[in-house]
């Protein structure tokens, strides 16, 4: 799942990042251009954690 660039960019090189994993704490985002990747908190992008954490979660979450 792709992060807009208007909501959160790459740390190290500013390019789209990709939501690759999420749990009930974290995601993890990976560069789409440098590769860069980190863990992020679910509102890493100023969303207050409603837009891209439970569509995260539906995609890479283990069943609760």
């Amino acid at each position: 799942m792709l992060v807009e660039l208007a909501d959160g960019k790459c740390r190290s090189c500013g390019s789209q990042l990709e939501i690759t994993a999420a749990d009930d704490a974290t995601m993890d985002v990976e560069c789409t251009k440098c590769g860069d990747g980190y863990t992020v908190e679910p509102n890493a992008f100023n969303d207050g954690g409603i837009k891209y954490w439970p569509e995260a979660i539906v995609e890479f979450g283990e069943d609760w």
